[in-house]
């Protein structure tokens, strides 16, 4: 009940690729907050954000944006300047969560378990980036800072690998060649640093790629997951360490994949997890007893200036 009485501005929709899923997701946290009786408005940040927040008079926000400019410490830092309070994490937080390098270097300066890896940059060919891969295939190759599997591939042979790296760059000048874990993938939720019940994602094509995540029936989501409870254990403590290790704020997501001997490995972070009918983060807080409207008003009491003036 922090924000009751105040005017809040769900953020939503943006410039990123993922502005449609960000509609989706903005229109849920919306509805959500009206039906529990906020002083509630709708926020489409698709052109000049910054009169669109100061003319919005908000005196919080709920950021349900997705991708660059929105889930990238953008939009945190322009919230800070205007010390408006917010959900989420701090503009480095957001920003270190969103580069799957930089992710992947801090997991491993932690000893935090991630797959093998290389990063390049767009200044050298594809021909010099192969003899580059100390591991062997199969690989998966991503765009640095994309979110919803944009621009990922799994690849299986040379020839898939420069088609991949083409499509990375397509995205990014910097992209992820990733030592594939074949095995179960699940996803660890957290909220306000407190691990929800993991769950296994089983996409129907054998790939959670865009269209698996967001066209429902096309992906199978088990909770609880079909794994060892030593499994169970290590992957909640990782994700938690994950979580605290990023600097995380408020409401996060892990996700991991498990090989098949059961170890589970750290592939990136989500900073600000979808809240569609489809999302992960509402499946597990629904089975843990908590329904969608006492999701949205925990994260938004989580709401709060990051940078001490």
């Amino acid at each position: 009940m922090r924000y009751k009485g105040k005017r809040v501005g769900v953020l939503m929709g943006g410039i990123s690729k993922e502005r449609e899923i960000s509609l989706l997701t903005g229109e849920a946290i919306y509805k959500a907050l009206l039906n529990l009786g906020y002083n509630v408005i709708k926020l489409d940040l698709k052109e000049d954000i910054v009169r669109s927040i100061l003319e919005a008079n908000i005196d919080v926000a709920f950021i349900a944006l997705h991708g660059r400019f929105g889930e990238d410490g953008t939009v945190q830092s322009l919230l800070e300047l205007l010390r408006i309070p917010y959900t989420g994490s701090s503009p480095l937080a957001s920003a270190m969560s969103m580069n799957k390098i930089i992710t992947k270097k801090i997991l491993l300066y932690h000893k935090i378990p991630t797959p093998e890896f290389v990063s390049v940059d767009n200044t050298i060919s594809i021909d010099q980036i192969i003899p580059q891969i100390p591991f062997s295939f199969p690989f998966v190759v991503k765009p640095s800072s994309e979110g919803s599997t944009i621009g990922v591939s799994k690849v299986y042979t040379e020839e898939e690998l420069k088609k991949a790296i083409r499509e990375a760059f397509s995205y990014d000048d910097q992209i992820l060649i990733e030592k594939m874990i074949e095995g179960k993938e699940i996803t660890v939720g957290i909220l306000n640093g407190e691990p929800l019940p993991i769950i296994e994602i089983a996409p129907k094509s054998g790939f959670y790629d865009y269209r698996s995540k967001y066209t429902k029936g096309m992906t199978e989501y088990i909770i609880p997951p079909n794994i060892a409870p030593s499994s169970y254990e290590k992957a909640s403590n990782y994700a938690f360490l994950t979580y605290k290790r990023m600097r995380l704020n408020g409401c996060a997501r892990v996700d991991m994949m498990m090989d098949k001997k059961g170890e589970p490995f750290v592939l990136e972070i989500n900073s600000m997890p979808g809240m569609t009918s489809t999302s992960l983060i509402p499946k597990a807080a629904s089975y843990k007893g908590i329904s969608f409207e006492d999701l949205v008003e925990k994260i938004l009491n989580t709401a709060s200036l990051k940078i001490k003036v």
